[in-house]
């Protein structure tokens, strides 16, 4: 009986637990260090005189961001000839959203979208590269913003940013000279992925074949990709305006070039698998920046939990699609 690769590569539960219980302790410690230091009158202050009407703008926005991103995944589907009604894709999304939000992990969601497109894709292959690469276009169009920010506040803002321009430029020019190979030559992303033969020759040879078709597609699919990024652009630049709408909601003075480096920055932190959801990493880079610009700790703090609050929020409609879809398999 041939073994999985999947299961000879997977974690086992002890370890699982033990990566959990380290993410856990430094999300806690981080939070706890940080309230530690903050005056608690002046932090609910900031709660207490928001404006309901900017903060529903927030959440406005919010919507806008999760149908541009269930369009770009949609263009990258048509690409590889993969036909899914958009209507279907933003449920995924908005599941996938959810199980983001409320569970440890940060991938919870990718698995939700590969599963629901392997079907019409014919592969569940083919369905995880197009969300892989919808992922690493979005990264690179999320350091793009970022860097222009940076940018623009040496320029128009008095108040220099606490992140050198120069190295974010850096950052998405590797991220671009690292993935044009991908799409300009499919073949060496096989060659590089052949020593995970090992595993399994016959199983991992299929799919390297599937990928670099996939990747083959893509290139002759240029306008697909280019439709992607400028999405990912759109996206990014709406999470920043979701941001601007909860710093106008307390009136805090930070301009919103400051946020166009910060909340990219946040996000890219929010990636690194060292929390639990990005709880307490997320707190800690708003209150850096925040900091340096001399706004109090507390304004970082309440930006910084105000707006994964109103994400969470808002994936609770992830909840609703997926308990009607799970009632509708049911009665059928």
């Amino acid at each position: 009986m041939k073994t999985d690769p999947g299961e000879a590569s997977g974690r086992s539960p002890a370890t699982r637990a033990l990566i959990l219980a380290v993410k856990i302790v430094v999300s806690v410690g981080l939070l706890v260090l940080l309230l530690s230091r903050i005056d608690t009158a002046r932090f609910w202050g900031y709660a207490k005189t928001a404006s309901l009407g900017w903060l529903a703008a927030a959440l406005a926005v919010y919507f806008v961001v999760i149908l541009m991103s269930a369009w770009r995944w949609g263009l990258l589907l048509a690409a590889q000839q993969v036909s899914v009604p958009g209507t279907r894709l933003l449920s995924s999304y908005l599941v996938a959203t959810f199980f983001n939000n409320f569970l440890p992990s940060n991938i919870g969601g990718d698995v939700i979208r590969i599963k629901d497109t392997a079907g019409p894709a014919g592969s569940k292959t083919l369905a995880t590269t197009v969300v892989l690469i919808d992922r690493g276009i979005g990264l690179i169009g999320l350091v793009l913003v970022a860097a222009l920010g940076a940018t623009a506040v040496g320029r128009f803002s008095r108040a220099a940013a606490p992140i050198w321009p120069g190295f974010l430029w850096g950052g998405l020019l590797l991220a671009a000279v690292a993935a044009a190979p991908a799409f300009l030559m499919p073949q060496s992303v096989g060659r590089l992925l052949q020593p995970l033969r090992v595993l399994h020759p016959e199983w991992v040879d299929e799919r390297i074949a599937r990928i670099i078709d996939a990747l083959g597609r893509f290139r002759e699919q240029p306008a697909a990709l280019a439709g992607c990024f400028i999405g990912a652009v759109g996206v990014q630049a709406l999470l920043v305006a979701f941001y601007v709408a909860i710093t106008y909601s307390m009136h805090i003075p930070i301009p919103a070039w400051h946020l166009a480096v910060i909340v990219p920055v946040s996000f890219i932190v929010q990636m690194l698998p060292v929390s639990v959801n990005g709880f307490g990493v997320r707190e800690a880079t708003f209150a850096f920046y925040f900091t340096r610009l001399g706004l109090p700790l507390e304004s970082a703090l309440m930006v910084s939990f105000v707006g994964a609050a109103l994400i969470m929020l808002f994936s609770l409609s992830g909840a609703a699609a997926y308990i009607g879809r799970s009632t509708v398999a049911a009665a059928g």
